[in-house]
């Protein structure tokens, strides 16, 4: 057994900087690595198996196993203890290799004489490579400092790896970040761009790995950990509340003497600081990967972020070395909150997140920007560059980074097919969007921001019919003062002239949580403490975000409508906050709306059963498609395992909204339906037929919607949804598409 310190580590990590030095194909480098490792170590093996894709290894370099082996023996993920270390990530050092569970062997490799196995991952930053391998005859285990020197090897690899270490003739590996990749994710706003990068947080490439000098790396490291406090205390300084605990949390990492001495160890035995810093935070990015409780899970990400802030600092790279933002561009990020996003604003074409959610507050922005969106894109920031062409299909959450000139072509093709649809819907904007058999639809617009209101006149909708007032609180660092609020509020009404506006009240809880509100631990928000639970628990609030909007009403009409309301109880006593104010307003001499309309979201099965004197006294009442929808069909919408196998077409959901139609009308209360399905054209027009002559949706729905509904019998289809129905379908979908086609 061979003792290794940290001279000779240090030695082994010189010896492989002067081999990446050396010109040669990568195919040879590969090869002088595995001979230079099991040199260094006293191992008659050194392996490296590298991923050809997602779910194959194979072997692509060796000392010591038959070299006829090499680019023919592969394995799936899992298969045999290679495998394993690549599914798992977590290392195998066993003393009998052939006696571990899971063991493969391989006869074409001639590896059946040899005992001892040790096996790491090759990762970098938590993007898996490859697995290296040391074997030996003897049986043993490898000790610490031998763990350690594969450790620093396998570090080596996945940063040459990056820097296209390998690529060339006889190459091991495609040059990275070189060649067109499709990566699916999920929609999280419809659209289709086309642009270049811009990475919200550039990548950091480390390209000197090795020191010779490490009391200079100890001193440079040291430099930068102070800069780095710094910068956190400052952080501090305009803190309050529960921001402030987040950023305490925050600032007892960069103070943590246990973060600094494991990277000053590493320095010790022949890393530079970037490096250092670079392998303590692969290690946190891979024990990220394995923990499942979400507050531990947030500490570790306060761990890479601060990881990435001290590597910016010691290689002067990031967005602060001046590079410009292309004049197209698609914005790539693991995540982004609101304030950021909106720093930003219309500018971004596109934006593509590897995290998030489709209710998450960037959507909730990117669709009030009417940006495309996709989230959970994987690796797309392991994979893209800034610059690289980029093609966003929102639609279908598809992306095409670096695409070729085939995906191009049919891309712009459908661009152009977009654009030239869009033109046929100016011509009919000032339409009224009225069916063939002459029945009326009323088409309004969501909107959340002020950015949204100059759709108003453009997209031919014919008023708000949901203004989103969480996102003025979301944006923020603090709550926003009321007089904030009312100057916002003023400014929407001035806007929309004299068209109506909908404001709903605070809709906040769920996946919607204000940075500055302590987060609740609930096992399901969706069904938890929201909307208008928490106006009624909490009321100072919600009082004064009514004092707001009476304020910016100044006298002239308003409309006011609750969210998630579950009961008639609730909804009588969000009323009676309203007409609290309003008595306050009018003691205090302030002009009150000459007409308050007050009414609510029907987003719970429950309310659509409630009594009949509800919906005499409810003024009016919007369906919010979304959460009915999943509440209806039990499936939680963020769940994409069950969101997309319930249709809103289903038979049992349409004939549930023909019941609120029909109570709606028995009372004669106004009726309308928010949500995404209501600017889908063909789930439009259906909700249309069953009597919803009221939609609300994005501003760029509002035209195919309008066009769809002008060349169809309502009528007729409806007679199409009552055959299917009485024929058993489950859905009517296939039915309704196949009389649109027979209709043209």
């Amino acid at each position: 057994m061979i003792d290794r310190s940290e001279s000779e580590s240090r030695k082994l990590l010189v010896r492989l900087r002067d081999t990446m030095a050396e010109e040669a194909a990568g195919q040879e480098r590969l090869d002088k690595i595995t001979h230079l490792t099991a040199d260094s170590m006293g191992t008659e093996v050194c392996s490296v198996y590298l991923f050809r894709d997602d779910d194959t290894l194979e072997l692509c370099a060796t000392e010591g196993l038959k070299q006829e082996a090499v680019h023919r023996t592969r394995m799936k993920l899992g298969e045999g203890l290679v495998g394993r270390v690549a599914r798992t990530g977590k290392m195998v050092n066993t003393a009998d290799a052939p006696s571990e569970r899971g063991f493969r062997y391989m006869p074409e490799t001639g590896e059946e004489i040899f005992s001892s196995f040790l096996g790491l991952p090759i990762q970098r930053l938590g993007e898996k490579l490859g697995v290296l391998v040391v074997q030996t005859k003897d049986k043993r285990e490898f000790t610490h400092d031998e763990i350690y020197a594969l450790e620093v090897v396998a570090m080596v690899l996945a940063e040459m790896a990056e820097l296209g270490a390998f690529v060339g003739e006889g190459a091991a590996l495609k040059a990275r970040h070189t060649q067109p990749t499709m990566i699916r994710g999920i929609t999280g706003q419809e659209g289709t761009t086309e642009g270049h990068v811009w990475l919200h947080e550039p990548r950091v490439v480390v390209t000197n790995l090795v020191t010779e000098d490490p009391q200079r790396e100890r001193d440079r490291l040291r430099t930068a950990v102070e800069q780095l406090r710094v910068g956190v205390n400052e952080m501090l300084e305009g803190a309050s509340g529960e921001q402030l605990e987040v950023l305490e949390a925050y600032r007892m990492f960069a103070n943590s003497k246990g973060w600094r001495n494991r990277m000053e160890e590493d320095i010790d035995r022949g890393l530079s600081a970037e490096a250092a810093v670079e392998k303590e935070q692969s290690v946190a990015r891979a024990r990220m990967s394995q923990v499942a409780d979400p507050y531990l899970r947030e500490r570790l990400h306060d761990l890479d972020d601060l990881s990435n802030r001290l590597l910016r600092i010691l290689t002067g790279q990031g967005r602060e070395t001046g590079a410009e933002m292309p004049a197209d561009p698609i914005l790539v990020a693991r995540n982004i909150g609101p304030a950021e996003l909106l720093d930003y604003g219309r500018r971004l074409k596109g934006i593509v997140l590897e995290e998030g959610s489709v209710g998450s507050h960037a959507a909730i922005v990117a669709r009030a920007l009417a940006i495309p969106l996709v989230i959970h894109a994987q690796r797309i920031t392991n994979e893209a560059l800034n610059g690289d062409h980029i093609m966003v299909d929102g639609d279908h959450g598809i992306v095409h980074l670096r695409p070729d000139d085939s995906v191009v072509s049919a891309f712009r093709d459908k661009i152009a097919m977009q654009a030239q649809a869009q033109e046929r819907y100016t011509s009919i904007r000032q339409k009224p969007a009225t069916s063939l058999c002459g029945k009326r639809v009323t088409l309004f617009m969501n909107a959340g921001l002020l950015a949204d209101l100059p759709s108003l006149p453009t997209s031919g909708a014919e008023g708000v019919g949901l203004f989103r007032t969480e996102l003025q609180f979301l944006i923020r660092n603090q709550m926003p003062r009321r007089k904030e609020l009312v100057e916002t509020y003023k400014r929407v009404m001035d806007a929309a002239g004299d068209k109506p506006v909908v404001f709903r009240t605070l809709d906040i809880g769920s996946d919607k949580v204000l940075p500055y509100m302590k987060p609740n631990d609930e096992p399901n928000p969706a069904l938890g403490w929201r909307a208008i639970r928490v106006g009624l628990d909490k009321p100072g609030v919600m009082r004064m975000q009514i004092q707001a909007l009476l304020r910016a009403a100044n006298g002239r009409p308003l409309s006011v409508m609750f969210p998630f309301v579950a009961q008639y109880e609730e909804f009588r006593a969000a009323r009676d906050e309203v007409q609290k104010a309003v008595a306050i307003e009018r003691k205090l001499g302030r002009a009150v709306p000459e007409k308050i309309t007050i009414g609510t979201m029907l987003e719970t099965p429950s309310l659509a059963y409630a009594s009949k004197k509800f919906f005499e006294d409810v003024e009016f009442i919007s369906i919010g498609g979304n959460d009915l929808k999943q509440f209806f069909f039990a499936a939680d919408r963020e769940n994409e395992r069950v969101r997309r196998r319930y249709d809103t077409l289903n038979v049992s959901f349409l004939t549930f909204l023909e019941g609120i139609v029909q109570r709606c009308s028995e009372s004669g209360t106004p009726l309308s339906f928010c949500g995404e399905d209501a600017g889908r054209p063909i789930e439009a027009v259906c909700l249309a037929a069953i009597g919803l002559h009221k939609l609300s949706m994005r501003p760029a729905s509002i035209g195919p919607v309008k066009s769809l509904i002008m060349r169809t019998d309502l009528d007729a289809l409806y007679d199409v949804i009552c055959d299917a129905r009485e024929r058993g379908e489950q859905s009517v979908r296939e039915s309704v598409l196949e009389y649109l086609r027979w209709n043209g």
